[in-house]
């Protein structure tokens, strides 16, 4: 794989089709997503004219790149809010994630005890649809929120605290699932107590280096004649706060959004912190987040239509309202207005990366594997739930944009 040429492609492309989703006022992730839609459908067409993007998720070298995507686009935005508003928020989003988590998994449960046929898999896949349908897609939904700049308002708060709970109550379900599908029962409870242990060190550690280390090392730059110090230090927190997340199980986008947070104006001067902040979002939207987006786009394998449309259709429908009512219905009953509470389901429901690794994961495993009588389900589940993942991460910000317009939350 010619990596350049590739990045040549796709950045050109991300481009041109986000300037158009602009122009036509929708965010520009829509016309990014868009983008990798299109190259993919002319990749199938015609393997011959593009045969360096041809099976590009396989590639470890462009996964890296799509990875620092994820990973940039979370520091930054980690890097825009307050940390004492998301404290302000986070007994809102908790109880908001958890109902974003529940309502989808049992809807995604149901859905499969429903469509699929009886065999030792059976209970491996419904859990895994449940799973596919529980989990938001963290970075879309940073994404979504800049692009309508509502990221700094008490609902965008909201959906980005309670999608990082989402992400950690995620790993939880993953280490589950992940488990039943390796050895035919999930893991026992001090497995799932030793992650939760682990998470809650995470926070405690990564808490003490920011609120300690970090203002220390703000004012030691303070100092310094480097410019270009502030940026390699942020990037060494954020790195170190990542290799500690994934060493402790975690994602290493959550430790990407922590080291964000505590990188704030009170660590380095309120000149500097604009001036990082201009550089990050030069990097991050101008470069490796169109990618990452145009990746997922360029995953989307249409064939379930065919196979299975029916069961394609309920599963894109059951992946908004399972978020709309869990995540929706707990916001309302946090307090919020109804329609404050729709936005937030809405912005919960983006798919993404994180299905995608969890559909490798099962694709390998052999779970789609039917072990009977063909079932066109079965045979087009992994496309199904890529399906679900790309359309929702599409037609969320249409919505959220037209709800936020209507519904007048405050932009405090």
């Amino acid at each position: 794989m010619d990596l350049f040429y590739v990045l040549l492609i796709l950045l050109v492309t991300t481009r041109a089709f986000g300037e158009l989703a602009e122009r036509v006022g929708q965010p520009s992730l829509v016309g990014e997503l868009i983008a990798g839609i299109t190259l993919g459908a002319g990749i199938a067409e015609f393997p011959d004219t593009f045969p360096d993007l041809i099976n590009l998720a396989e590639n470890e070298v462009f996964v890296s790149v799509t990875d620092l995507g994820m990973f940039f686009l979370m520091l930054f935005a980690g890097l825009e809010m307050q940390p004492h508003k998301v404290i302000q928020h986070s007994a809102g989003a908790l109880v908001v994630a958890i109902g974003g988590m529940v309502v989808p998994l049992a809807l995604g449960v149901g859905l499969g005890w429903m469509f699929l046929p009886h065999t030792d898999n059976r209970v491996a896949q419904c859990l895994f649809i449940g799973t596919a349908l529980a989990i938001t897609a963290v970075p879309a939904t940073v994404r979504i929120l800049m692009d309508l700049g509502k990221l700094e308002t008490t609902v965008g708060q909201t959906i980005v605290s309670a999608a990082v709970f989402d992400d950690i109550f995620s790993l939880l379900l993953l280490a589950w699932l992940t488990g039943l599908i390796a050895v035919g029962e999930p893991p026992i409870g001090i497995d799932i107590a030793l992650l939760l242990g682990k998470t809650v060190l995470f926070f405690v550690v990564t808490g003490i280096v920011g609120l300690y280390l970090f203002p220390w090392g703000g004012r030691l730059m303070r100092h310094l004649k480097a410019q270009e110090l502030e940026i390699s230090a942020m990037l060494v927190g954020a790195f170190a706060f990542a290799v500690l997340a994934e060493m402790l199980g975690l994602h290493f986008i959550v430790g990407a959004f922590v080291a964000g947070l505590y990188f704030g104006r009170k660590t380095i001067n309120a000149k500097s912190y604009e001036r990082v902040k201009t550089t990050m979002s030069a990097m991050t939207f101008g470069f490796l987040a169109p990618i990452f987006f145009a990746s997922i786009g360029l995953s989307l394998n249409l064939g379930a239509l065919s196979g299975a449309p029916l069961f394609v259709g309920l599963l894109v429908l059951l992946a908004f309202l399972g978020k709309v009512v869990g995540a929706g219905g707990a916001a309302r009953l946090f307090g919020f207005s109804t329609r404050e509470s729709a936005t937030i389901g809405i912005g919960m429901s983006p798919r993404g990366a994180v299905e995608l690794v969890i559909a490798g994961i099962a694709l390998k495993a052999g779970l789609f594997e039917n072990g009977g009588a063909p079932s066109p389900i079965v045979e087009n589940l992994f496309s199904a739930v890529v399906i679900m993942a790309v359309v929702t991460t599409v037609i969320s910000p249409i919505i959220l944009q037209r709800a936020f317009s209507r519904q007048g939350t405050d932009n405090k």
